[in-house]
């Protein structure tokens, strides 16, 4: 049997380093570059590119602060480093170390990175996830995503969605939804649905507007698209797909209609009778997929209106 290829290519490496180019990216964070790159190498025995130092931690001294005459992006370069063709261990070492809250304590700017950096990691069956949390702040290492879990985008977006909203009990559901995904679809889809409603109801406590407590879900949700204006009136008709666009964002509140639906009929905490048949879990994939694209758009919207608020 054919093992698969789980090595991270040059090819995603380098789409990650050019991202981080085009985003002009610090990559040391509120670090020195030394002290960073001291995270993952040892620098004392690497050699120096400067004949005047005896090692790696001198030449980056010299010309990054004393001259400061390398160019920003100089690391992704150095062939002493070797980003594009270093171990996996190291280059997502180095990744993970980008995001560390001490090297980036800005806990948005880090998500904003993660999600970037998964984007392409995913394509090789790697992913950036949350181990655990250090003075509230997550910190982040890089896992190969077996088969037979959750893609590592869609979960890795819901744990995105839970830290950007500071939101701890979200990822007991993430981390219900991992377990249960192909084990117990009937779980996976009643999770699926309690992610959802948790999202909607932080987001509308966030904004001073918190649901009746007899309120269900799609009448939390329906408050949601109100209060974030997710359904905008003023696209103009000239706007090149404006009929697609809101017709797809009219349709979003039904997808929160959906997940109640389907876990009235064949999600966990109803009795069934002997002849019942639950779903499969590609059913549960596709309702955890569904849940995670609601509360990803709907936290980013929000965010973007916090953002819009503040004026930034």
């Amino acid at each position: 049997m054919k093992v698969a290829d789980t090595r991270i290519s040059r090819s995603i490496r380098q789409n990650i380093l050019d991202g981080l180019r085009i985003e002009a990216v610090n990559w040391a964070g509120s670090l020195e570059e030394t002290e960073f790159l001291e995270r993952v190498f040892d620098l004392s025995r690497m050699p120096s590119a400067d004949s005047r130092f005896r090692d790696a931690a001198g030449d980056i001294w010299q010309h990054r602060v004393n001259n400061y005459d390398w160019p920003d992006d100089w690391i992704f370069s150095d062939d002493r480093f070797d980003l594009l063709g270093c171990s996996d261990d190291i280059f997502l070492r180095f990744l993970s170390e980008m995001v560390h809250p001490v090297v980036r304590p800005n806990r948005d700017e880090a998500l904003r990175l993660v999600s970037h950096i998964n984007d392409q990691l995913q394509k090789a069956g790697w992913g950036l996830v949350r181990k655990e949390l250090i003075a509230g702040r997550p910190k982040f290492v890089g896992v190969q995503i077996k088969r037979g879990r959750i893609h590592v985008r869609a979960h890795s977006r819901a744990r995105t969605v839970a830290d950007a909203l500071d939101a701890g009990w979200m990822h007991k559901e993430i981390q219900r939804l991992e377990a249960a995904v192909e084990q117990d679809p009937a779980l996976a889809i009643g999770t699926a649905k309690d992610l959802v409603e948790s999202c909607c109801k932080t987001i509308l406590n966030k904004l001073g507007r918190p649901p009746s407590k007899s309120d269900n879900l799609t009448k939390i949700a329906k408050s949601l698209v109100r209060e974030l204006e997710l359904v905008p009136e003023g696209i103009p008709e000239q706007t090149r797909g404006a009929k697609t666009i809101r017709i797809l964002l009219s349709n979003f509140i039904s997808i929160t209609q959906g997940l109640a639906e389907l876990r009235g009929l064949y999600g966990s905490g109803h009795g069934r009778d002997g002849s019942y048949r639950g779903l499969e879990p590609r059913h549960a994939r596709l309702a955890v997929a569904a849940a995670v694209a609601f509360i990803d758009f709907a936290t980013e919207t929000y965010h973007r209106r916090q953002l819009v608020g503040d004026g930034k």
